[in-house]
Order: structure tokens, then sequence, then C-alpha cells
């Protein structure tokens, strides 16, 4: 099979930059029109092909795609490995459809300085999905460095249009909310650096309705972080602060917090779900961390990784296609972490 011609192979037989080969072949300005016709009709005789041609002769032929995987290595730690769960569920809808996956863990220090991923700096993946809220800095730089389609899982960009896929946040934790109070409580706190990410802000914000739906305010003592605000880890670096007053139960933004808690809790002598009860969400509970099932909210992990993918293979293949959010709803996972509040 004859070797696809690249931009750079254009760039060295003109004696130009790799950059001005791009330009004229997407008709961006900076490129006189001269030198912009002797670049396609180079590119023409040498028998390259853009990434749009590419991608409607693979829609003919049925062909997969490279899709490129991002994660920042700060949601992966000791025990939180949902994110490679969602990993691996894209991984098997891409298969499915005939795509191959590439996973890159993006470190902090990279991630501070907006070192581009090795996915986008040497062109690997085809289109990019974005697991997981990285800072808004470093989303800028990559929607303006990667020349490929992006999607992100699990949380929405705030200051762009962009794709989306994510979990009914607000209403799963309204439903938990509410769970709690169908149960008997009435003292609820929540769990979770409200702004730390969409989700959980999303989720602090079904927790809030549920409480002003039954005639009760915030108490923002009961509103505990459950990760280091800097980092966002919750393995080092941060020690849980427990409220003087106690409530009776605690609803979590997600289930590595909850069992954390149940943890803490149980140090301090109490005993869940006899003396307090506790929920979490995404029904992804990690081994180790504490004996007792916690109910939670489940996320649809397959179903969010079946859009995801399917939104990809759309935009690369060239069909008609809106830019759209997808939310996708979940289910409450009833187990041993409630008790009736009498």
């Amino acid at each position: 099979m004859a070797k696809a011609v690249k931009m750079a192979d254009i760039a060295k037989v003109m004696g130009v930059s790799t950059v001005t080969v791009s330009k004229a072949l997407s008709d961006q300005k900076g490129v006189s029109e001269e030198l912009r016709a002797k670049i396609k009709r180079q590119a023409e005789e040498m028998g390259y092909k853009t990434a749009q041609a590419v991608s409607q002769e693979r829609a003919k032929t049925n062909a997969g795609y490279n899709i490129g995987v991002l994660v920042s290595d700060r949601f992966l730690d000791k025990y939180d490995a949902f994110y490679l769960k969602l990993y691996q569920e894209v991984t098997i809808a891409a298969l499915q459809r005939g795509c191959f996956t590439m996973l890159e863990i993006l470190s902090a220090a990279d991630e501070e300085r907006r070192i581009m991923p090795k996915l986008v700096q040497e062109k690997k993946a085809e289109g990019l999905v974005i697991i997981g809220r990285m800072h808004q800095e470093y989303l800028q730089e990559l929607e303006q460095q990667a020349v490929v389609p992006l999607i992100y899982l699990d949380f929405r960009n705030r200051s762009a249009d962009c794709d989306a896929v994510v979990s009914d946040s607000y209403s799963g934790m309204y439903a938990m909310t509410n769970y709690l109070f169908e149960m008997g409580h009435r003292d609820i706190a929540f769990v979770g650096n409200v702004l730390f990410t969409e989700s959980i802000t999303d989720r602090y914000f079904g927790y809030v309705k549920a409480l002003y739906e039954h005639g009760i305010e915030v108490n923002p003592e009961w509103v505990i972080n459950d990760r280091n605000p800097e980092t966002g880890r919750s393995d080092r670096d941060f020690e849980w602060k427990l409220p003087a007053k106690m409530p009776t139960a605690f609803v979590c933004n997600n289930d590595v917090a909850a069992a954390r808690l149940v943890s803490r809790l149980e140090q301090e002598g109490y005993r869940v779900p006899q003396d307090i009860s506790v929920v979490g969400y995404d029904n992804y509970q990690p081994p180790g961390l504490c004996d007792i099932r916690i109910t939670t909210y489940e996320v649809d992990m397959q179903e969010m990784a079946r859009h995801t993918v399917k939104k990809m293979i759309r935009k690369l293949s060239g069909e008609n296609y809106k830019q759209s959010m997808m939310i996708v709803s979940g289910k409450i996972v009833y187990k041993e972490s409630v008790a009736r509040h009498e």
C-alpha cells in the first residue's frame, strides 16, 4: 500500500513550512494567491488527500477511525477509577463501530503549562474525546491547537459552543435527595466541592431544589468539600472536616466520596446506616474503602459512550450534523447505606 502523502511532504518539496501548506490547502489568510495555487497543484500531483476526503472515502468503505481519548491524571487517584471504566466503555462502543481508541493521560504539570497532548502534537488521532473537566485555559488552548473534532464527555465547556455528552446530574441528585426525604430525613448535608466541575455544580443545585421544595434552607456548614480544591485530589493532602452539628444523612457527589465519608464516620464512632445515612452518585464504588454497599444514582456509562462514539463518527464522516449537548438519564440503585429516620 502506498504511503499517504502528508503536508510535511508537500512542504519539503515546495521549500515552505508545514503551516504555510496547511493555510494554503484550507484557504486561510497569510498565503499569496500565487503560492496557494502552486501548493494546491503540487498537492494534487503528489496525491494528497484532505481529511474530509479521507473521511468520505472511509464512510463509503465502512473503514474505522482512530479516536483519541484524553483524561487528566487528577481524576485517576488510587481509588477513583470511574473514568477508566468510562474509557473502557468508549473503547467497546468504538470497536463495535469498527473504530479504535488511544488513551493519553494528561499530567497536572502539562495541564498547568498548557502543553498539548501527544495525540494532538503528533496528529495520531482523527478525533478527540476529552473525559472530565480540565482547566479552562487549557481547554481554550486545546480548541485552538487541535485540528480534529472534539467531544467532551461527562462535562461541558461553559465558555464555548461544543459537542458534549453528560449524565443527568441535576435530576439525578434531586432524585437522591428526595429519596432521603421519603425515608424521613430532613437534616441532609451535601458532600462535594460545588464549583470544581459542572457536574458537581449541577448535582449541588439538584440537592438545593429538593431542600427548597421541602421548605428547608441550605445550611452552609452542611456543604462539605471532598477533595483538595487546588489539586482536585481526594487521596492525598486532604482532610475531612465534619460539621459540629451532624445531619442525619449525607448526599455525596460520587461514590468515592461516599465511601470515604462512611469510613470517616465509622472512625468517629457513627454507624451507617443506623446513626447516619449516606448516598452517592455513579454506581461505581471502588473496593477497599468501606464495607457497606452504598445506595447511589447509576450513571449509564454504556449509553454515554455509545452516543459519544456515534457523534464522533458522524462528525468525521461528513454526515449532516448538528452540534449539541446530550443528557443521558440514569436510575437509583438501592443498597445498604440508608435507614428510615423516625
